[in-house]
């Protein structure tokens, strides 16, 4: 599909939540501060780890993805529970394409890095939940 068919097939963001900032095929990238402030967010755990996903950093728990981040967004995976509370707190759908929220996650309210404390326990949440998922099998290299 190219991404002028993207665009127009897109569906706008509900009410409240602003759509993706990804526009024309490109993926948003995350600067030097916002990947500080989340590697400084990740707990001290040797089952977590981190690595680039979708141009970005993500961090990983028994090969799940519980957190990472888009551009300036953080995005968690939580419980449907969970997840409607970030909703209300100013969170908004993750959305790595407009119109097509990534099932499970959320991104926390913009300004995640003004409160580390409350941004860290959604993390901690989030790599709680997250450890309960299955172990993922890793992916076989092609030869």
């Amino acid at each position: 599909m190219t991404p002028s068919r993207i665009q127009a097939g897109a569906k706008k963001s509900a009410p409240g939540r602003s759509a993706s900032p990804m526009t024309k095929g490109s993926m948003p990238k995350s600067g030097e501060k916002e990947t500080s402030a989340f590697k400084a967010l990740l707990p001290k755990d040797p089952a977590v780890t981190s690595r680039p996903m979708f141009g970005n950093i993500a961090a990983f728990v028994n090969g799940n993805l519980f957190a990472g981040l888009f551009g300036e967004d953080l995005f968690v995976r939580l419980s449907d529970e969970e997840q409607a509370r970030v909703l209300r707190e100013g969170g908004k759908a993750f959305e790595p394409m407009p119109g097509h929220a990534m099932k499970g996650y959320v991104c926390v309210a913009s300004t995640w890095q003004r409160d580390p404390v409350k941004t860290r326990a959604w993390v901690v949440r989030s790599l709680g939940w997250s450890r309960k998922l299955p172990a993922k099998k890793p992916k076989g290299r092609a030869s």
